[in-house]
């Protein structure tokens, strides 16, 4: 969860997205040391659902700002291997926006490296009630059809999610030293461990993701167990 961005740009007095741009060198430093050590899943969180209320002018530059980035960076990608996915909403995206995503998933979609998930236009909870309605209508079809649907289970809720390729978390890294998810991978990050760093997301380096994974691989991870 990368935070962080207007409070480093207040800092030096700085418009908020001049913080966000800053933001990028994270965001490759962060790429870069999850695929060097073996990480097979990265998610970074990009745009919530609830981001849309900030002010006009720095929306239309975040969006600008992703489209612009990843067609910058897709080559790079690509070249190491990582394959690029999206979750969230993309058609409330603008129409650049979205076909730069769409693109970097049409250009890296069978490379076999690290999967990087870029969450954009997300909400957990949307998330949810997205899967539900599609399980229903799933099952609406079966049973139009003469079939028995598929019992609502947690696999079969699963199954519907934006993630259900993906396995769930093991660990969340939320910066600048906040304690709270904002509505990301509610369902997944069930029993995530979580890890807050103090840096605020444009000074977030790669020794300070290594201290997060260090931190992470001394808890006891027991499942509700004992």
């Amino acid at each position: 969860i990368m935070d962080g961005n207007g409070r480093w740009a207040k800092k030096r007095m700085l418009n908020r997205l001049r913080g966000h741009a800053a933001g990028i060198e994270a965001v490759r430093e962060t790429i870069r040391c999850a695929s060097d050590i073996g990480v097979r899943y990265l998610t970074i969180y990009s745009f919530s659902t609830e981001n849309w209320k900030r002010p006009t002018d720095e929306v239309d530059g975040l969006m600008e700002l992703f489209a612009k980035t990843m067609l910058a960076e897709v080559d790079a990608l690509d070249a190491e291997g990582v394959r690029v996915m999206t979750i969230g909403d993309l058609s409330a995206l603008p129409a650049a926006t979205a076909e730069a995503f769409a693109s970097a998933w049409e250009r890296t979609r069978d490379n076999d490296g690290m999967t990087l998930v870029v969450a954009v236009n997300y909400g957990g909870r949307a998330e949810i009630i997205h899967a539900f309605e599609e399980y229903l209508r799933c099952a609406h079809d079966v049973q139009a059809a003469g079939g028995e649907p598929v019992p609502l289970t947690e696999d079969a809720l699963s199954s519907h999610l934006y993630t259900a390729d993906i396995p769930d978390p093991e660990l969340v890294v939320r910066t600048s030293g906040e304690m709270r998810l904002s509505n990301f991978l509610l369902w997944q990050a069930a029993y995530a461990e979580f890890v807050s760093s103090d840096v605020l997301w444009p000074d977030f380096d790669r020794y300070e993701f290594l201290r997060c994974i260090l931190e992470y691989q001394s808890r006891e991870r027991r499942f509700g167990g004992v």
